[in-house]
């Protein structure tokens, strides 16, 4: 006897291209009603401070990366003075982040960058972005989208999880995982499409134990059944404004598991699961 999810899988197996881009823009618009306030998570005020936070959010929670931000931009404000910070004073900063002896190097070293090639100021295209230590296209495609309004997808371990999970694609690499989600959905649509899943992906969908009982697109999900099916209890596996609209304490460290790569590699890597 076939399981609730295998049921589920094989309803949307023979699914046509274009029955797929109408179901995944019918997610999209539900996930739009469902997270009318989604935006990034890393508290930012400037391009410059939005790029050291992405870097610095590989393998750890936004929560923890915001934790460590106002010091480290309260000591150095710009690229100019991070440039010329001494690393160690730097990686005492940001150790709660972990892996802050490589993500110090890298925040430095992209710092000295903006500085000697770009006058200081943060470049507004992927092309140049990419060349700095520890920005790949994963954290070009945050900046770009949130700073200058340059659509991207954001393919981070809860994007491709769920991007999978919907039969967006069926890779586990990132920039397949990229092409295969743009042909889905109109260009206009990739930075908030990007931050919808996430937010998904952290409140609901849950990589460990999915809450498929509490989903608003449970019916239009391949993965249906892969979690928690009874509604009461898969309310009590909601995260963060959710949970607590159930009246749930949630946890927010482990609703923001899962989802960045290792310092320096946030391209394909991203998508393996290799993350926060």
């Amino acid at each position: 006897m076939l399981s609730v999810a295998e049921k589920s899988r094989r309803r949307f197996l023979e699914e046509t291209p274009l029955g797929r881009t109408r179901r995944a823009r019918k997610i999209h618009r539900i996930l739009a009603d469902t997270y009318p306030t989604a935006h990034a998570e890393l508290d930012h005020r400037n391009a410059f401070e939005l790029l050291v936070a992405t870097v610095l959010s590989a393998q750890t929670t936004d929560i923890r990366v915001n934790g460590v931000t106002p010091a480290l931009f309260s000591a150095y404000p710009d690229a100019a003075a991070l440039a010329s910070a001494q690393r160690e004073a730097v990686e005492e900063i940001i150790r709660p982040t972990g892996f802050y002896r490589a993500k110090a190097k890298s925040i430095v070293g992209l710092a000295q960058d903006l500085v000697t090639r770009f006058d200081g100021e943060v470049p507004g295209n992927l092309k140049d972005l990419v060349t700095l230590p520890g920005v790949g296209r994963k954290t070009a495609n945050v900046v770009l989208g949130n700073v200058f309004d340059v659509p991207g997808l954001t393919i981070d371990t809860h994007f491709a999880r769920l991007a999978r999970r919907f039969l967006w694609t069926e890779s586990t690499d990132a920039d397949r995982i990229e092409r295969d989600v743009q042909e889905l959905f109109p260009r206009k649509d990739w930075t908030m499409l990007s931050h919808r899943v996430i937010w998904h992906g952290r409140r609901i969908c849950h990589a460990r134990r999915p809450a498929c009982g509490a989903c608003p697109i449970s019916a239009l999900c391949p993965s249906y059944g892969e979690g928690e099916l009874d509604p009461q209890q898969a309310r009590g596996l909601l995260r963060f404004e959710l949970a607590e609209q159930t009246g749930q304490s949630g946890d927010a460290g482990q609703a923001a598991d899962g989802g960045r790569t290792k310092p320096g590699h946030d391209g394909p890597s991203s998508a393996r699961g290799e993350g926060r």
